[in-house]
């Protein structure tokens, strides 16, 4: 039976590339000349650094603009709260999400039982399996997944016949 699989994946490589562009923008730019503006990668947390509120907004648009240059979908970014360091200094966490969570898989599983379509959906740990009878019916489904759910970055893999 033809399945494809609905998941939710950013390119670590790209998300590090951009890291590395905005520190490298962030230390040549005239505005940020004598501030200790930065970004720093833990795995899948990214901690901006700066010197005022307004100094870290602007090293976030200038994160943004990277990680958009390199094609990472900037839904998957989930912003914490500005902490104070020390002084005038701030940081705030930004956590890379990726897999689906338990209520968005919910919520898939819904809308595809909810449209009477011929085919199953299942939850596989972070992934939500679409299974059907035929390959046009995939294809409806991936159209109604795509309008359905516009709130987080998905991808539609492993398409098997």
């Amino acid at each position: 039976m033809p399945s494809f699989d609905i998941v939710s994946e950013i390119d670590e490589v790209e998300v590090r590339n951009a890291v590395e562009q905005t520190n490298k923008e962030v230390g040549t730019r005239y505005d940020f000349k004598g501030s200790d503006a930065r970004v720093e990668q833990a795995d899948k947390v990214l901690t901006a650094f700066a010197d005022s509120d307004f100094q870290l907004d602007q090293v976030k648009d200038v994160l943004v603009n990277k990680l958009t240059k390199r094609g990472v979908d900037i839904r998957c970014l989930d912003e914490g709260k500005v902490e104070k360091v020390s002084g005038n200094k701030v940081k705030q966490a930004l956590t890379v999400k990726t897999g689906i969570e338990g209520d968005l898989a919910k919520r898939i599983v819904r809308v595809v039982k909810d449209s009477k379509l011929k085919v199953q959906a299942a939850i596989q740990g972070d992934a939500v399996r679409i299974t059907g009878a035929k390959r046009d019916t995939l294809q409806e489904t991936i159209a109604l997944v795509k309008k359905s759910v516009d709130d987080f970055p998905l991808q539609y893999q492993n398409f098997r016949d």
